[in-house]
């Protein structure tokens, strides 16, 4: 069996419906906590690809679903990391987060998507999402769990998805800041590190070894869509929406990855 086809009947036999909303998690303990958290950092970075994707009419439909489900998200979970926030420390960063979110949802919210505000939204993003690692950080360190590195770990996995997306697109549409070569590449080098960490884990159960399986599937296709090499206007619009489509679809097995390590004692 080819890769994509082991991909295909892989992701239909865990259920999994490409564009399909991800899950969200009830907090009831420090992993739910940490992944919850963790996918805040995922949330500043998709919501800026989407932004940028619709500016450039790429895969509009979906990107608007996407953008306007990830704020939605954003805002319940954060609602539900307040409420659990277990010291001062945290209850401190999550405040921060939320006057940063609402300036990130102003500027996201405002106007029609376009290469001057595209520039702010790629700087708010980045703001949000260091508080949502600060957060994140805490929370592993408070929890005592010897899984709370692999929620943590595997929930990174969905951000840098999303930050590697986001660089390709605002690269695209010539509203990338400095640098965003050079932070793309060193996001795809932390995702390939990472998910060698993660395969050697002897935590690892039968089910997150065949998850990590369809993840090294589906980067192998998000990795390609990133560095081939456009070669005319067609192929710019092709392999813009080719990231689009495969940034989504490896955030949705690591998500269900993280998932299954939340689930470890």
């Amino acid at each position: 069996m080819n890769r994509r086809a082991f991909l295909r009947s892989s992701l239909a036999a865990t259920g999994m419906m490409l564009g399909a909303p991800l899950a969200e998690a009830q907090i009831g303990n420090f992993n739910a906590a940490i992944n919850e958290s963790g996918r805040q950092r995922m949330l500043s970075q998709r919501l800026a690809k989407a932004y940028l994707q619709i500016g450039q009419g790429i895969d509009t439909a979906r990107s608007k679903r996407v953008m306007q489900e990830s704020m939605a998200l954003f805002d319940s979970q954060l609602s539900e990391l307040r409420a659990f926030a277990p010291s001062p420390d945290n209850k401190a960063v999550l405040a921060d987060m939320d006057e940063s979110w609402r300036g990130f949802k102003s500027v996201l919210t405002a106007r029609t998507p376009n290469r001057r505000d595209a520039r702010s939204v790629m700087s708010l993003s980045d703001e949000v999402l260091a508080l949502a690692q600060s957060a994140t950080v805490q929370l592993e360190k408070m929890s005592g769990s010897a899984s709370a590195r692999l929620v943590n770990l595997a929930g990174r996995q969905r951000m840098l998805s999303q930050r590697m997306a986001k660089f390709y697109q605002a690269l695209n549409w010539g509203a990338a800041p400095p640098g965003a070569v050079s932070s793309l590449g060193k996001a795809r080098d932390e995702f390939v590190l990472a998910l060698a960490e993660l395969a050697a884990s002897p935590k690892n159960t039968a089910a997150i070894t065949q998850q990590i399986e369809l993840a090294r599937l589906q980067w192998y296709f998000f990795d390609q869509a990133l560095i081939v090499k456009p070669a005319d206007s067609e192929d710019v619009r092709r392999f813009a929406e080719n990231v689009a489509t495969t940034s989504e679809r490896i955030l949705e097995v690591m998500d269900t990855l993280t998932g299954l390590y939340q689930q470890l004692a």
